[in-house]
């Protein structure tokens, strides 16, 4: 298995999403990532369900050892102190002021290892009128325009999973990279920065950009409208999604596969600005005929076609099928602390080679005799 981060240690102070999505990203590229718990609970998604195992937790903490210290002074200061040292990465997306509190502020961590690389991860920022804001994945996702994309306005409610808190995840390891990355030439870390106001706001860009080069302020329907993506209801209740953007040949085969050879001389079929301007009547013709007949029978006759679509699956679809089975898309853990764990891979392969196995999530404090040593472990646990 390829782990480009091997020689790379990272400490995590992370809670929620946020931190431990970073976390995760660079142990699943092979960094040995020590998550670093308080004793009294820990990061507090453990909690979501019984047993401080939970699947919140599970989902963003594989590939990492967990210890338990209390930072704020003592032996356990002490001992991560000396983590500190030798380490070469420091995560924490704590509310601005709480990292001081802990003694784990980027001056203090950076001048005991001038070449660490500190990832602080806000909810606005570090500094601003917003700064002490509390900030959750809902309230990103308002306040930087992108909710507004995905709300239906005739029944508003907020949908899909945390996006981000993942997406912030995933742009606080790409200033890792870049950071390790020019440490190599400079010797010297960097305190990388992010917030989940800004991340989103980059995330949401092709919004921004149709405003500043158009003057367009898109709606939930703008980019559907424009991409001619649809989903539609199969006989028996089953979805099926299409992508019809580009090229013409698609439309013509579309035609042919729902036995409607003339449908692209009525007048909203006519060209693509004429299927982009009459969206909706272009979908009320085409539902029905969808309706008319099983998903199974659809999805061969637009494969046969090269109607590019897919089958609207549920996760314990994906997994059953053939593309999945033979990407080896799910790894498992047999001896995870509860059992085997199962889990989606990285999405990343170098020369070849993918990730095939993982270490299931920690429980807390499972390495705090492997990494403290019995007596501050001991200490640790007592507290």
């Amino acid at each position: 298995m390829a782990k480009p981060l091997a020689n790379v240690t990272v400490l995590e102070m992370g809670t929620f999403i946020t931190g431990p999505c970073a976390g995760m990203m660079l142990a699943d590229l092979g960094a040995d990532v020590i998550k670093v718990e308080r004793p009294d609970g820990g990061d507090p998604f453990r909690a979501f369900r019984g047993g401080f195992y939970s699947p919140h937790f599970q989902t963003y903490n594989r590939n990492k050892r967990s210890i338990t210290l209390d930072t704020r002074g003592g032996p356990d200061l002490e001992a991560f102190d000396r983590m500190v040292a030798s380490a070469d990465v420091f995560i924490q997306n704590f509310r601005p002021g709480v990292a001081d509190k802990l003694k784990v502020d980027p001056e203090r961590l950076r001048a005991i290892n001038p070449r660490l690389i500190y990832l602080s991860i806000s909810g606005f920022g570090a500094t601003g009128p917003d700064r002490d804001r509390p900030a959750f994945d809902t309230v990103a996702q308002a306040a930087s325009g992108f909710l507004r994309l995905l709300v239906n306005p005739a029944n508003p409610r907020v949908v899909g999973p945390a996006l981000a808190d993942a997406i912030t995840g995933f742009y606080g390891a790409q200033g890792v990279l870049a950071a390790l990355h020019e440490r190599a030439t400079t010797g010297k870390g960097r305190l990388v920065e992010v917030s989940m106001f800004e991340a989103m706001a980059h995330f949401n860009l092709d919004d921004f950009t149709h405003y500043f080069s158009d003057d367009q302020v898109m709606g939930p329907y703008s980019r559907p409208n424009v991409s001619q993506s649809y989903v539609f209801q199969c006989q028996g209740g089953e979805w099926i999604a299409l992508h019809m953007s580009s090229p013409p040949k698609f439309w013509e085969n579309l035609a042919i596969a729902v036995g409607q050879p003339d449908m692209l001389e009525r007048p909203e079929f006519a060209s693509r600005d004429a299927r982009i301007a009459n969206y909706e009547k272009v979908a009320a013709f085409l539902a029905p005929l969808f309706a008319a007949k099983p998903r199974a029978e659809w999805c061969a006759t637009l494969e046969q076609l090269e109607v590019p679509h897919s089958p609207v699956y549920s996760a314990p679809e994906v997994i059953e099928t053939p593309q999945a089975q033979h990407l080896g898309l799910v790894v498992e853990d047999p001896n995870g602390p509860h059992g085997p764990f199962r889990t989606i891979r990285s999405p990343l392969s170098f020369d070849g080679e993918r990730a095939t196995s993982v270490t299931a999530p920690p429980v807390l404090g499972q390495h705090n005799d492997e990494l403290l040593g019995a007596d501050t472990a001991a200490s640790a646990a007592a507290e």
